[in-house]
């Protein structure tokens, strides 16, 4: 999948987003960054305990300039009758993005092939609309929005400092690494 460092498609959709149905586009992602995150279908299982753990970190996000878009192709009518009806989603305050053509799941790669679904998927997607990272999880297992959290942390950091990088479990304020010939068999 050569999606990392891709930009991505055009789309257009219709998402609810407190009280209200709103349209969207990929021109209100760029200049921003932004989280998409994909699941499988609303009224199931997994799916709304990894919304809701977003959800718990979305002040979090957007003090970092993150907006986050939930996706699946589910019509925005049935996300909001979700949100109605849980506890979990009606403390949802993001985009949750009703794909019911499939147009921005298949753009991003993550239809399921002959189901209409998604797959479970998280896309972060930088200012100047380039993927920097994606996680992929197979339909039982649960995606962790600390570590997504994380990941932000870690994208923003790399942007803003150019010439470092961030090594596994970096955490902000920790050390980062200057690639270079002298690091070459030293790490």
């Amino acid at each position: 999948m050569g999606i990392i460092n891709s930009e991505i498609k055009p789309f257009n959709a219709t998402a609810y987003r407190n009280g209200e149905f709103v349209e969207i586009s990929d021109k209100d992602v760029k200049g921003k960054w932004a989280v998409f995150f994909f699941y499988p279908a609303d009224f199931t299982f997994v799916c709304p305990t990894e919304l809701g753990d977003v959800a718990d970190k979305y002040d979090e996000l957007q003090k970092l300039g993150v907006e986050v878009f939930s996706v699946s192709t589910d019509t925005h009518f049935t996300h909001k009758a979700w949100h109605d009806s849980s506890a979990t989603i009606g403390k949802i305050n993001y985009y949750m993005v009703g794909d019911q053509t499939g147009t921005i799941t298949n753009n991003f790669g993550v239809m399921r092939e002959g189901q209409g679904l998604a797959d479970r998927a998280t896309f972060l997607v930088d200012p100047d609309g380039i993927i920097q990272a994606m996680e992929i999880t197979a339909e039982g297992i649960g995606r962790d929005a600390d570590d997504l959290l994380r990941k932000v942390k870690a994208a923003q950091y790399v942007r803003n400092h150019p010439g470092e990088v961030c090594p596994a479990k970096w955490k902000e304020g920790e050390e980062t690494l200057s690639p270079s010939l002298d690091l070459v068999g030293k790490i």
